[in-house]
């Protein structure tokens, strides 16, 4: 059984959401099984559960990052024991999008409260796929009516993307999908960037080896 993990990750207005309906319908053709993981902050956020809410942003990110892992964790196990012979687990945003919400102290707590290293974090998924916020090349595109966890201007939407992009820097496959086209050409980008890192790696045992061009 061949069992990939990606990550979908970007700022805010960036398609994420859309980009899990293509995935599931294109990959399908490929002979993947695909598996969602949730966005765990607006799970959390939803359900009451904040850095404004917590004792302190610090309390909050602890929560965060450990329902993550166990809920990534959970996907793992439950694909493992499903039929087929290729599954793909796709999280929407990844254990590192949640440095972007941290000072390095903090970082630091988090990163000893789970016992694991900044490199762990990162080797966990396969490939990484930054979606570029609308705020960034698309601006008259740019909204937080469709996601109630969403308040960042578009100013503020940009350096967060920076922010982002920059905590998955040193992943061996990072693909960046800009605004250079309209919403379905950055889709289309999107799943072809999937598909040729897939195809690479059935032709290698190690799923880690380097995605180049």
């Amino acid at each position: 059984m061949e069992i990939i993990k990606i990550v979908i990750t970007g700022g805010p207005c960036a398609g994420k959401s859309t980009a899990m309906d293509w995935i599931k319908r294109e990959l399908s053709h490929m002979g993947y099984k695909s598996l969602f993981v949730p966005e765990t902050a607006s799970e959390l956020i939803g359900g009451g559960v904040a850095p404004w809410t917590c004792g302190s942003n610090l309390e909050y990110q602890k929560c965060q990052v450990r329902l993550q892992l166990e809920k990534e964790e959970v996907f793992e196990q439950a694909a493992k024991t499903m039929a087929g012979d290729r599954i793909l687990i796709v999280c929407d945003r990844g254990m590192l999008d949640n440095k972007t919400y941290m000072n390095d102290k903090e970082f630091g707590e988090v990163l000893e409260y789970l016992g694991k290293d900044e490199a762990e974090l990162r080797n966990m998924y396969d490939a990484v796929f930054h979606l570029v916020t609308a705020a960034k090349g698309a601006e008259e595109f740019y909204t937080t009516s469709n996601n109630s966890a969403r308040t960042e201007s578009v100013e503020k939407a940009a350096a967060l993307d920076d922010r982002l992009l920059s905590c998955w820097r040193g992943h061996p496959c990072l693909r960046v999908i800009d605004n250079s086209s309209d919403f379905e050409g950055k889709m289309r980008r999107l799943i072809a960037e999937i598909t040729s890192f897939l195809r690479k790696t059935a032709d290698h045992s190690d799923h880690n080896l380097p995605c180049g061009g």
